[in-house]
């Protein structure tokens, strides 16, 4: 084994490896971006190298700094976990190059399977089934039209070099395909270096099924069952879980069988995935990633191995002990991604500094000690609470921790939330009740649209498709109600009454009864909010509390730190609440509302008509600007576009009109609010 591991990545996978490798004894080295300085990751390692400024080109995916930092400290392996440098070929020559183990398959494999053209081609002639499509070498505009017509729609354009939802549109018909091509090139280019498309049958309701496999050097190689990966938005897994629900026995055995052959015709070394699409009892070859992947904790928590464990064996040259008959599969395990995205504006990535993280329970906010933690890491159950995730059944991957930035710059998710139990229902359970204990402050974030995930007929009933998300009963994130308000309400008046006559307790009355009164405003819209008491109640003692015009009984008030409790017409309702400013977040049953006070309004909006200022919805970078000054433009037309946290985003004119001023160009860097573009009449 090795005495010292550099991790060439960031976030909560280069946290999980640590973890690993500490109870291994191994010393871990972390490499950062000007961004990540300060980064989690950074903090937890043994030892720490600078890499580059904050873009990723720059730093994470810059191979020469990468090797240079392991080389400079000592050591002697290198783990790429997932996404950046982690199935680029070239990186793990460089490795060898300088006398480091790189930590996964060889570059020809994973020059074999990076490429989504070439994989099919290997695997279709073991005799793995395949998905109709066309990965052909002529990438001319004109032959891929032509494919396209052939093979029908609707389809998909894949970028070859990648996966995670990168450079991939779906095209359902023929008059979309030349603006999906074009999108899916240049966001394939941005994130993989490589323009490179492959055209393939769009199934209309079908699963996505993965297989884990290990494979050592000896050539013995191992399937952990599967994971069925369905829950979708824009191609990328939302949640995950283990075994399929709806896969049987014998559709398992075949699954596995087909996942061991197609790594055995490359020669497979490591930890890998083989992707599936799957309708009924039929599968196809999709893809395989030559990797860990992100959803790989269920996996663990059925098997009870330790993947990044195999991983450092296998690439230390020693045996898999193990034998297929020996793998078992125990209990359900499903596991939710938490982003940094805001569900109610589609999904728009979020960035900012985290005022309070908490993930299933543990509160580590600005002010307060956060939880340190233990060695409690010996089984694939540990998280940040050892002792009572393990009992509870929950685990947490997390990458961040309060007073953290999260930055535009990276993938937006914060976290990993999983949950294992003898059965599927206790596991939905478990996972359910940790993300109703999870409490985000700072970002806006899915959670409570993970929760209403869970709790969709379809998903409990294990029947859902990679559709689920885009069918009319898909989850819509709700708007805030008024219990929300009123402990926003609660928490104001506490911190008013410090300093100011709502603390009297002497029983002082100006005529009236005492009261509280205030606006808050969630989205532009405004709401107006009193706490009323009558004349012989106590400081906390209300009696009404009024949101507009409807009124709730209110009773048993406590407010102690960030901690508000209150009974709300016989209902007790508790939540976190952290006034930050103008800005008073209510966190409770796994949400966070923003409640913004009405000396914060914007005042750039003012005096310009509905629809007319069209802003960037979040930080980034302008790639495209679709029109001029002069032009009209129909509701619905692209006008800009805008890469944020490795994801495009199409800003599109609100109604039809004329463009009267372009306020940004092709490379400027944006803030979130920031006007780009306005029209008239």
């Amino acid at each position: 084994m090795f005495a010292s591991l550099l991790i060439a990545n960031r976030g909560e996978i280069a946290c999980r490896i640590m973890r690993t490798a500490r109870r291994l004894g191994i010393r871990t080295i972390a490499v950062y971006s000007d961004a990540d300085a300060g980064a989690r990751h950074v903090r937890e390692a043994d030892q720490a190298v600078r890499i580059g400024p904050a873009d990723a080109l720059s730093s994470y995916l810059n191979i020469e700094a990468v090797v240079a930092a392991a080389v400079a400290t000592g050591a002697e392996a290198v783990h790429p976990g997932y996404g950046f440098l982690s199935e680029n070929a070239a990186f793990a020559e460089a490795c060898s190059a300088a006398g480091l183990v790189f930590v996964g398959p060889s570059p020809d494999a994973i020059r074999a399977m990076g490429s989504k053209r070439a994989a099919k081609e290997i695997v279709a002639a073991a005799g793995t089934p395949v998905v109709p499509g066309y990965q052909g070498s002529d990438q001319t505009d004109a032959r891929l039209a032509a494919e396209a017509a052939q093979l029908g729609y609707p389809l998909l354009i894949k970028a070859s070099a990648g996966g995670g939802g990168k450079g991939m549109r779906l095209v359902t018909a023929a008059e979309a395909f030349d603006a999906a091509l074009a999108g899916a090139r240049r966001e394939a280019a941005g994130a993989f270096g490589d323009d490179t498309v492959l055209l393939e049958r769009y199934l209309t309701r079908p699963k996505h099924i993965e297989v884990q496999i290990l494979a050592d050097q000896r050539g013995h190689t191992l399937h952990l069952f599967e994971r069925d990966c369905s829950v979708q938005r824009r191609h990328q897994k939302v949640i995950e879980e283990a075994p399929g629900p709806t896969v049987d026995p014998v559709l398992r055995e075949r699954l596995g069988a087909a996942a061991v052959q197609a790594a055995r015709a490359i020669g497979y070394v490591g930890a890998g995935t083989i992707e599936f699409i799957a309708e009924g009892d039929a599968f196809y070859f999709m893809e395989m990633n030559t990797r860990l992947q992100v959803e790989h904790p269920v996996t663990e928590a059925i098997t009870g191995l330790d993947l990044v464990e195999w991983q450092l064996r296998i690439a230390a040259g020693l045996p898999l002990a193990l034998e297929q008959s020996a793998v078992a599969a125990v209990g359900h395990a499903i596991e939710a991604r938490v982003y940094a995205e805001n569900p109610r504006k589609g999904f728009l990535p979020s960035s900012g500094t985290l005022l309070a993280a908490n993930f299933a329970g543990w509160v580590s906010a600005l002010g307060e000690d956060p939880y340190v933690e233990g060695d409690g890491y010996s089984d694939a159950y540990a998280g940040l609470r050892p002792d009572a995730d393990r009992a509870a059944g929950v685990r947490v991957d997390a990458g961040v921790a309060a007073g953290d930035q999260v930055s535009v710059h990276y993938d937006p998710m914060l976290a990993k939330i999983i949950a294992h139990g003898p059965d599927r229902q206790t596991a939905i359970r478990r996972l359910d009740a940790a993300l109703a204990r999870t409490v985000l402050v700072g970002v806006e974030h899915n959670v409570a649209f993970l929760r209403q995930v869970l709790a969709t007929p379809v998903f409990r009933a294990g029947s859902y498709t990679t559709r689920l998300l885009d069918d009319d009963d898909a989850p819509v994130s709700s708007a805030p109600d008024d219990f929300g308000a009123l402990l926003a309400a609660l928490a104001l008046r506490a911190q008013a009454s410090r300093n100011g006559p709502w603390g009297r307790s002497d029983g002082f009355r100006l005529n009236l009864p005492g009261g509280f009164q205030t606006v808050l405003v969630h989205d532009n819209q405004p709401r107006s909010v009193r706490l009323d008491r009558d004349l012989g109640a106590g400081a906390d003692g209300y009696e009404r509390g009024t949101v507009d015009d409807r009124s709730y009984r209110l009773g048993d008030v406590e407010c102690s730190g960030a901690r508000v409790v209150a009974r709300i017409d016989q209902q007790r309702v508790a939540g976190r609440v952290y006034c930050v400013g103008q800005m008073v977040h209510v966190a409770r049953d796994g949400g966070t509302e923003r409640w913004q006070l009405p000396s914060a309004q914007f005042d750039s909006g003012l005096g310009v008509g509905p629809g007319d200022r069209i802003a960037a919805p979040m930080p980034g970078q302008v790639i495209a600007v679709a029109v001029q000054v002069g032009d009209r433009v129909a509701e619905g037309a692209p006008l800009v576009i805008v890469e944020a946290m490795k994801m495009e985003h199409t800003l599109r004119a609100p109604r039809s009109g004329r463009v009267s001023s372009v306020a940004c160009a092709v490379g400027d860097r944006v803030e979130e609010g920031v006007e780009l573009v306005q029209l008239e009449d």
